[in-house]
């Protein structure tokens, strides 16, 4: 299958906005969705963007039946490690359905790994849901290890009042 993968422009923001929501469905979690395609458009493009994205696409002959060609992304940002210094974290990696199996997947991956090399990073970090076997069986394969399994860690998350309250001195 013909694809390319490309660096996300702000006129991707509405087909990243549509796979973001169509990637939540999958995960079973459509309802946690709350950034828009405006949310995106200022969060990734402005002077100091908080994300980087790429996407996927394919030639008009191979669009899908609702006309759409970017059938790919993944969304991410560089963070620091104070053990190993630079890293590169991917938030997102998505490809609609249809499209999956044909190496569209492993290129994004890819791409996010050399863009993280090429900015001096060392380590590539991201989360799966552990339900979703297929792709932890793919990252493994791709040398990629469990950090909880291997080292214990957990991922921690504090939001909304819990977040408010926090904040406080």
């Amino acid at each position: 299958m013909e694809f390319s993968i490309r660096a996300a422009n702000v006129e991707d923001c509405r087909d990243i906005a549509r796979m973001i929501r169509e990637l939540a469905e999958y995960e079973k979690v459509a309802d946690h969705v709350k950034v828009t395609q405006r949310d995106l458009e200022q969060d990734g493009f402005s002077k100091n963007p908080f994300f980087h994205g790429i996407v996927a696409e394919v030639p008009e002959q191979h669009r899908t039946k609702e006309g759409h060609t970017k059938i790919g992304y993944a969304l991410y940002f560089y963070s620091y490690s104070s053990w190993t210094g630079r890293a590169i974290y991917m938030e997102d990696l998505y490809v609609m359905p249809e499209f999956r199996g044909k190496g569209i997947g492993k290129a994004l991956m890819s791409k996010v790994a050399q863009l993280g090399l090429a900015a001096g990073c060392n380590q590539l970090n991201f989360t799966v849901l552990d339900w979703n076997k297929s792709s932890l069986d793919f990252y493994l394969s791709q040398g990629c290890f469990d950090v909880t399994e291997k080292m214990g860690y957990h991922c921690i998350r504090c939001e909304g009042e819990a977040l408010e309250h926090l904040a406080q001195p």
